[in-house]
């Protein structure tokens, strides 16, 4: 199939984009990175009569710490954040992350803001931004507003974000000596949609555990998180007991959905075997900087 017929405009600032925003409302669409809208396009699964090109504004490409908070543009490639060496630096869980993000032609085109409106919730990024309690940065004709990541993603397909908003920018927590993070999935094949995965975010006082985030994709509408099994862990040892009852707890508080080839009950097993693949993984890391 071909698209609907639609005008094309590229701008060269936030506010270009927004004042078509304001004067097209719902007949308009962001175009970033393209590889969601324009198979959507094709498909007719979206017909807008004009599209706003903001790959113009460079000022939407930085990636750069501010204070004690790591900020990437929306603009950013999947790409240039899997290179970034800020990125590895500051906030590892992203770095780990990016390889798994379909191929390296997407990557090399799709963008950080781009996924993030989107909010698939088989998405990497949407993901980690719950996990690393990520902050999302928008602007519309009233200003910026921020909106954590827990809250900004609302159901599938789903987002806090307004029509006349645009996404300019999201920014994480940077790294310190006692956190440990890390990101895996489980797929049929490489760059397919992950059957489950999981991104950790923890911090330690020498073994022990005093905070942890577990963010999983592709198991619900949003990326889901898992508090009460989180409550489970805070304050203990990552041991061998507490690992078994990190599983009984997941499969007592996750009710993951069915997809078109998968099961509930195939996901939830895959999200166990993550959340014990990366506890172990966590846990080894500690034991050596002990030693």
């Amino acid at each position: 199939m071909k698209s609907a017929q639609f005008d094309y405009v590229k701008v060269d600032s936030v506010a270009a984009a927004l004042a078509l925003l304001g004067e097209h409302g719902d007949d308009a669409r962001i175009l970033a990175g393209g590889q969601t809208l324009l198979a959507t396009l094709n498909m007719r699964l979206s017909e807008p009569t004009l599209l706003i090109d903001i790959a113009g504004i460079d000022a939407l490409r930085r990636i750069e710490v501010r204070g004690d908070r790591l900020h990437i543009g929306a603009l950013v490639t999947h790409s240039s954040i899997e290179s970034s060496d800020l990125v590895a630096e500051h906030a590892p869980m992203l770095s780990a992350a990016a390889p798994h993000i379909a191929h390296r032609a997407i990557r090399n085109a799709g963008t950080w803001g781009g996924s993030i409106a989107y909010g698939d919730p088989a998405a990497e990024w949407p993901c980690c931004l719950v996990a690393l309690d990520g902050v999302v940065v928008v602007q519309g004709p009233k200003g910026q507003r921020r909106i954590g990541a827990k809250d900004f993603f609302r159901d599938l397909y789903t987002t806090d974000l307004q029509p006349d908003e645009i996404i300019v920018s999201a920014d994480v927590p940077v790294t310190s000596t006692a956190d440990w993070f890390g990101f895996d999935e489980l797929a049929r094949r490489h760059g397919d949609y992950a059957i489950a995965g999981l991104a950790i975010a923890a911090r330690f006082d020498g073994s022990t555990l005093t905070r942890i985030r577990l963010s999983f994709l592709g198991l619900g509408a949003t990326p889901l998180r898992a508090p009460a099994t989180e409550a489970l862990l805070e304050g203990g040892q990552l041991n061998d007991a507490a690992l078994a009852s990190v599983v009984v707890s997941l499969k007592q508080e996750l009710d993951p959905m069915a997809d078109l080839h998968n099961e509930g009950g195939t996901k939830l097993h895959l999200a166990t075997v993550l959340v014990t693949r990366l506890l172990t993984a966590a846990h080894h890391s500690r034991m050596a900087l002990r030693a």
